[in-house]
């Protein structure tokens, strides 16, 4: 059984989680998430806690218990804090810029790169320096691995989208003779 699931999950004060057959939707300060569940977990909703258990034992049920436990304790994290990723884009000539709900990417390539920003995200760009933020975590993870796609980080030079936390190993190069 997972470690994550035996214990109960804490809705805070200014969070309010209601469940519909199989559909959880928790609400907050910064907005309301939704996600509809299997029916091998049984969710259960006590005052200010939410328990997650199996309906059933096999292994297929154990190994959910504990994806699941995660996804609510994201859903509440995301409607009070929020998420964020910030990616920097190095490289000569390489610009980044939000028009409207656009983000506009100069990336070397022959042609400008337009990338449409989901609904319910916020991106800023400035200085290279490109903010991510949402209160879905698996919306901001998904935006933010499709951007940095476009235009990996090389290991030479080091050009391309990375992380803000993320550190690029570097390789020697070309020797001279």
């Amino acid at each position: 059984m997972s470690r994550i699931a035996k214990k109960p999950i804490e809705i805070p004060a200014d969070v309010t989680g209601t469940l519909d057959h199989r559909t959880l939707t928790v609400t907050g300060p910064k907005g309301t998430l939704k996600r509809e569940f299997r029916s091998e977990i049984s969710i259960e909703i006590n005052g200010n806690e939410i328990h997650v258990t199996t309906k059933k034992t096999d292994v297929f049920s154990r190994s959910l218990l504990g994806t699941y436990a995660s996804h609510i304790k994201n859903m509440i994290k995301g409607v009070t804090e929020g998420y964020e990723k910030k990616l920097i884009l190095e490289g000569v000539g390489f610009k980044s810029a939000v028009v409207g709900n656009i983000l506009d990417l100069a990336l070397g390539f022959s042609h400008p790169v337009k990338i449409e920003i989901p609904e319910g995200l916020t991106v800023t760009a400035e200085k290279n320096v490109i903010s991510i933020s949402g209160i879905d975590k698996e919306q901001v993870g998904q935006f933010s691995a499709y951007v940095r796609s476009l235009k990996k980080p090389e290991p030479y030079k080091g050009k391309g989208f990375r992380y803000n936390d993320e550190v690029i190993r570097r390789k020697q190069g070309k020797k001279s003779a």
